[in-house]
């Protein structure tokens, strides 16, 4: 089978690279927005928006206009796939993936991809790499690269500059060597807790560090806007978020290595957490309620990193030969295992569930992880509804719907 993986190695440009990756990136973020905005013209005149071969053209002719004739300074191939980035992102938005696409800001998303392995050069024993109107730069080869390169993407994070290079390599079909199969149930006082009573503390990577943020971003907020020293101020904010998210994400691939390790099968909560994850200040017209204990939960749960857990822990347990399946998460942590009985008193804390039906005591996070692996094996077994395969119950037409007659009644009793 064929695994394409990516390696990401931190640049070390010269001066004059820098500034130059800097223009690029900005004439790939000029191209997006200048697309997006002449989509937007379209759609308001009611003609059909323009596909790749449309924009392409008008690419042709922002290069040769007076006012933008700087875009031909820009290398064409990251150009072009500025265009097919607004391509994808009106694919996710109309597969109701995503939300419609937005103008990219200066300061966000810096980056510009060579799609061919034809564009670049990459010379390992010298540790450096050819980017085209760019030459040789060197990186920081902290690893070794498998596989065959098939594009690069340049990006900058916190002033730094990094090359991740897409590889793609022929590997044999995996066989797991584990033999346990787990639920994991998420949450906020455990991060993941285990069927078999197991669980992995919350790193809050971004509480360990908030004090520290709020006051670079307090002397940020008392310098000149877009001063010299403003810029550096942004500069030590910019550092402390990528710490953040670098502690974070170390902490992540610890954890989804160790159980798809371990582990033949997993099930796990079927979260939508961008929806729980939503504001609930509302509207001028009608306040949310319970805004501030919401916000903290929205920040708790963004904290943790539940769908990048997710997301991880899938492509590891494929590469190991592992399954990871997602189940219904409704009502995991009310159900008694022991005699199935659902009540909402039976969990009476955060941390305790004791069944008022039969008196079944344990820790709720454990409740919940035997409830999913339960449920898990029904899927499996069966093909159970209300699972992330068939999200919607399918209502019954109510030409089909009978009224309950003697017999229904005998059976139900």
């Amino acid at each position: 089978m064929k695994r394409l993986q990516a390696f990401k190695f931190e640049l070390r440009p010269t001066g004059e690279q820098q500034r130059l990756m800097s223009r690029f990136a900005g004439s790939c973020r000029f191209v997006f927005n200048q697309a997006l905005a002449a989509q937007k013209v379209r759609y308001e005149r009611g003609e059909k928006k323009l596909g790749y071969a449309g924009l392409c053209k008008e690419l042709t002719t922002w290069r040769q206009c007076a006012q933008t004739h700087w875009l031909a300074d820009a290398p064409i191939h990251p150009l072009q796939q500025a265009l097919k980035d607004l391509g994808r992102a009106y694919t996710n938005f109309f597969a109701q993936r995503a939300a419609f696409p937005r103008f990219r800001k200066k300061g966000q998303s810096e980056r510009f991809r060579y799609p061919d392995a034809k564009q670049f050069k990459l010379d390992e024993p010298h540790n450096r790499v050819f980017l085209p109107k760019l030459g040789w730069m060197r990186y920081r080869n902290s690893r070794e690269i498998l596989g065959v390169a098939k594009n690069i993407t340049v990006t900058q994070q916190a002033g730094k500059w990094f090359a991740s290079i897409q590889t793609e390599r022929e590997v044999e079909t995996p066989v797991t060597q584990a033999t346990r199969v787990v639920g994991i149930d998420m949450g906020i006082a455990r991060f993941a807790t285990l069927s078999d009573t197991s669980f992995s503390s919350p790193l809050n990577s971004c509480k360990k560090h908030e004090q520290r943020l709020k006051r670079y971003q307090r002397r940020m907020s008392r310098k000149v806007k877009y001063s010299q020293n403003w810029h550096k101020a942004k500069r030590r904010v910019q550092k402390i978020h990528a710490r953040i998210a670098h502690v974070r994400n170390d902490f992540l691939h610890k954890a989804t290595t160790t159980i798809s390790k371990n582990h033949a099968m997993v099930f796990i909560e079927d979260l939508q957490v961008r929806n729980m994850s939503k504001s609930a200040k509302g509207s001028r017209e009608e306040a949310g309620r319970n805004v501030a204990a919401k916000s903290g939960l929205n920040k708790a749960i963004l904290d943790q990193g539940w769908y990048e857990f997710r997301r991880q822990l899938d492509y590891k347990l494929n590469w190991q030969g592992g399954q990871l399946i997602a189940v219904a998460a409704h009502y995991t942590s009310q159900t008694c295992p022991a005699c199935a009985h659902v009540c909402a008193q039976n969990r009476t804390t955060q941390s305790q569930f004791q069944c008022v039906h039969c008196g079944y005591e344990n820790h709720a996070d454990v409740v919940g992880a035997i409830n999913i692996l339960e449920r898990g094996h029904r899927l499996l077994a069966c093909g159970e509804e209300g699972s992330a395969l068939r999200r919607k119950t399918k209502k019954q037409p109510a030409s089909m719907k009978q009224e309950p007659t003697e017999e229904t009644h005998a059976i139900a009793a």
